[in-house]
């Protein structure tokens, strides 16, 4: 069986679009050559791969195994291409990175500043997902490296550990809270809360731990980063929950108590998350070799979960 690249790369296009002729122009392609292609395609497989019609394309569950499979191939062509360049094997290339809440606002724009100084041929594309998505998005090839807190469950993916933080809660200097040392996530409900935005990790995460529960968690205001929520807080508009490593560097300039939370999950283990560690291309694992020492962490065991 002889697949072309051509046609695997059309028929991610075509995937990713909302209609056959939205992805043959992102192929450069008539509709007509395209449809040609697809029908090909389909025909040396011997499945069917889209369903079309007036509203556009919906890809069949054969569409999906192939989709997962030639994003994986179209990749790996780019690392081929990439280890080969001008800039040398680790100094060139693309990476794309599905994280958390925490890692895209706190410690990876610092990680990634000085990485890519040093790298003139690298660019990255990061993207804040859900943790189940930067599971999915590492599965099936759409992201080189996630990062990600808490339990990993997910058969076919190596999980490097790189640090621990803690959930801690931030309340203002005054509240009724301030006095205590520790506290129960179920006796800070009464309070209303600063949170994240909408899609945010933790937000996700404090919301399921909090239907655990049977109740419901009163948010005020939802803001777009660790520092505004301190700022809230600080002022009185209510209490938040965030990672003890931005809370201990915002209460440096900010009026700020913090409460160590008596919940298992508040210790959150921080891992990267990959495919195979030795089929990454060389920027991908000098970025990975970056963040372990920036974080003080121990050299990955690379043992597949």
């Amino acid at each position: 069986m002889h697949f072309d690249l051509a046609d695997l790369r059309l028929f991610i296009h075509i995937a990713e679009s909302p209609s056959l002729t939205q992805g043959a122009k992102r192929a450069f392609l008539s509709p007509a050559a395209a449809s040609a292609r697809i029908k090909a395609l389909e025909s040396q497989l011997g499945s069917r791969l889209l369903y079309r019609d007036n509203r556009g394309v919906d890809l069949t569950p054969a569409g999906q195994r192939l989709l997962q499979h030639a994003r994986l191939i179209m990749r790996q062509v780019e690392y081929l291409k990439n280890e080969f360049t001008a800039y040398g094997a680790d100094a060139a290339g693309h990476i794309r990175i599905f994280a958390n809440t925490t890692a895209v606002t706190e410690f990876l724009p610092e990680v990634l500043a000085g990485f890519l100084a040093q790298r003139p041929g690298v660019t990255v594309d990061l993207q804040e997902r859900l943790s189940r998505d930067i599971v999915r998005g590492v599965l099936d090839g759409s992201s080189d490296l996630g990062i990600i807190a808490g339990p990993v469950n997910a058969s076919g993916l190596q999980v490097l550990h790189f640090s621990t933080d803690r959930l801690v809660l931030a309340v203002p200097r005054n509240h009724p809270l301030s006095t205590l040392k520790h506290v129960k996530l179920k006796d800070t409900l009464r309070y209303q809360h600063v949170g994240l935005h909408e899609g945010s990790t933790l937000l996700s995460f404090l919301r399921e731990q909090v239907e655990h529960l049977g109740e419901t968690l009163s948010l005020r205001i939802q803001v777009s980063s660790f520092e505004a929520v301190c700022r809230m807080v600080e002022t009185g508009v209510g209490i938040g929950v965030i990672p003890e490593s931005a809370a201990k560097r915002h209460s440096r300039t900010m009026d700020l108590t913090i409460i160590e939370l008596d919940e298992e999950w508040a210790i959150r283990e921080r891992s990267m998350l990959v495919r195979d560690l030795d089929a990454l291309p060389g920027c991908v694992r000098a970025l990975i070799d970056t963040l372990l020492p920036a974080s003080g962490a121990e050299p990955p065991s690379n043992t597949p979960t």
